[in-house]
């Protein structure tokens, strides 16, 4: 999609590019990461307001570092270096970059030498910012001036203010440089003279024509799994499409209470969406009886989705030639690193998803421009419910994993009616929207209990919260000890079959979210 208004980020393989952009489009206003070799004319066809060249691991003298296309320097559009990109923007232009004698990580104190530089209005001149480099600019180039240094980097901050570059040795896209923030949006504003007109009301109104577009009169069909991102996409391609779109719900029989209801209640009663509804728990708790390994259910578990989706997509004939995929941007890029490729897009291909062969459609990914906060944007922009648009991350095999050992209709129930407790004590926190994923776990093991006067022998159940920005990381979360209370007394007392809760306090690394 074509945006008016745009910022370009050349990705040099930094871990912490995406920050880059999620910082610039909090600002309303429009970003890519694209490849760090574009070439200058595909730029200037393309005609961001700026540029942004990421940090990276790599050496900038070494002769196989990634290296941009020198024109750039001489588009006339304003540029900001971070890091790497700084390093680079100095080699470029004659200016030299050697190993520090002493490399510099972690918080630094900067000091702003230059306060009518654009880039600074409004800061204070000292200022804590993230510094991870080893090597640095020991020269600068011609045209070039000084406007901040730390201890250890004399060239913390560089500009050209007659060319509109500016180069910065430290990273303003993450937390730890508290101010960075601003920074980004002095070069966004001041420097590069956006407006800001990066909203969700405009990407639904844009999102919608080229669907239109794209689809035509053909119609399109939809793996509706309840989650935020398939949610979003039901509701937007609907929206643009309306009948055209036709969307499968599998009901595995691993849901959570009442799921496969609420889903049929929002998307086909109240949408009025075309919704068909595979009512297969039997199917795959067959599959599943005795099965233990949780590599073996996940596989048996994919697979037989695939059956029951083809089966179901096989139903809707040859009017359907498109499907419908919820495809985010962090899915898109591919980081650059002297092991990596370049960013890249995902291209609308055949065989989808393990598809048979007989089922060949083009994509359809409206989100793919999108990070995850965005997609929710989006959902509350077309009116779907909280409990829909804040949902919490669910593994595509559902329960299963949260299940240990052996999965029958019994211990199903049990979860079902334990993880609801979990979920319904969390959401009366006023700041529940703070934990990322909460949830019950049944363990294959069962303790020595006493519930009035008899000794029960019963099972366990845990219970996992985490805090995290990304699902990557995530700490347990402390819940405060009356919460954890009530799940435990209710669990016990309502939930028939378990006599005993833990609460899981590892961290991700080294344990993972999920048990399985």
């Amino acid at each position: 999609m074509n945006h008016p208004e745009w910022i370009a980020i050349l990705d040099y393989g930094s871990q912490v590019t995406q920050l880059i952009a999620r910082r610039i489009r909090e600002q309303k206003v429009y970003c890519e990461i694209i490849r760090f070799d574009t070439p200058a004319e595909e730029l200037k066809a393309r005609a961001p307001k700026g540029i942004i060249l990421s940090g990276g691991p790599c050496s900038v003298p070494d002769e196989d570092a990634p290296k941009c296309d020198p024109a750039l320097f001489d588009l006339g559009i304003p540029i900001l270096g971070i890091c790497y990109g700084m390093q680079l923007t100095a080699h470029t232009l004659g200016g030299a970059v050697k190993p520090g004698l002493k490399r510099e990580y972690g918080k630094a104190m900067m000091h702003i030498t230059d306060d009518k530089s654009p880039l600074f209005k409004g800061l204070s001149p000292d200022l804590q910012v993230w510094m991870s480099h080893g090597d640095k600019v020991e020269t600068i180039p011609e045209g070039f001036e000084v406007v901040a240094k730390s201890d250890n980097c004399p060239y913390a901050a560089i500009q050209n203010l007659d060319r509109n570059i500016f180069g910065l040795q430290f990273h303003p896209e993450v937390v730890h440089t508290p101010q960075g923030k601003e920074m980004l949006w002095n070069f966004a504003f001041k420097i590069c003279k956006c407006t800001g007109d990066w909203a969700m009301s405009k990407f639904v109104e844009d999102t919608v024509k080229q669907v239109r577009k794209q689809v035509g009169d053909d119609h399109v069909l939809l793996g509706l799994s309840g989650g935020v991102d398939s949610s979003v996409v039901a509701a937007l391609l609907h929206k643009a499409i309306g009948d055209q779109l036709h969307c499968v719900y599998v009901d595995n029989g691993l849901m959570r209470y009442h799921e496969t209801e609420e889903i049929e209640e929002l998307f086909g009663s109240a949408f009025g969406i075309d919704l068909t509804v595979a009512h297969e728990g039997e199917l795959f708790l067959g599959k599943l009886a005795g099965v233990s390994d949780p590599e073996k259910k996940r596989k048996i578990i994919g697979s037989t989705f695939i059956d029951v989706f083809a089966d179901r997509a096989r139903g809707f004939g040859d009017q359907v030639k498109f499907l419908a995929q919820g495809t985010l941007y962090p899915d898109v890029i591919e980081s650059v690193s002297p092991i990596g490729g370049p960013s890249a897009t995902i291209k609308s291909h055949h065989n989808v998803g393990g598809l048979p062969d007989d089922l060949q459609f083009d994509l359809v990914e409206p989100l793919r421009e999108l990070f995850k906060d965005e997609v929710r944007e989006v959902g509350r922009e077309l009116g779907l419910p909280s409990y829909i648009v804040d949902r919490q991350p669910f593994p595509g095999p559902g329960l299963a994993v949260r299940i240990i050992g052996d999965i029958t209709p019994e211990r199903i129930d049990v979860l079902q009616q334990a993880d609801l407790r979990v979920r319904e004590e969390i959401m009366k926190m006023p700041n529940h929207l703070d934990v990322w994923q909460y949830f019950a776990v049944l363990l294959p093991i069962q303790t020595v209990g006493v519930m009035g006067d008899d000794r029960t022998y019963e099972n366990v159940v845990a219970v996992r919260a985490v805090e995290s920005r990304d699902g990557m990381t995530a700490d347990w979360y402390k819940l405060p000890y009356e919460v954890m209370d009530s799940i435990s007394n209710r669990i016990i007392n309502e939930v028939r079959g378990v006599n005993r809760v833990c609460y899981d306090i590892s961290s991700k690394p080294p344990s993972t979210i999920e048990w399985e």
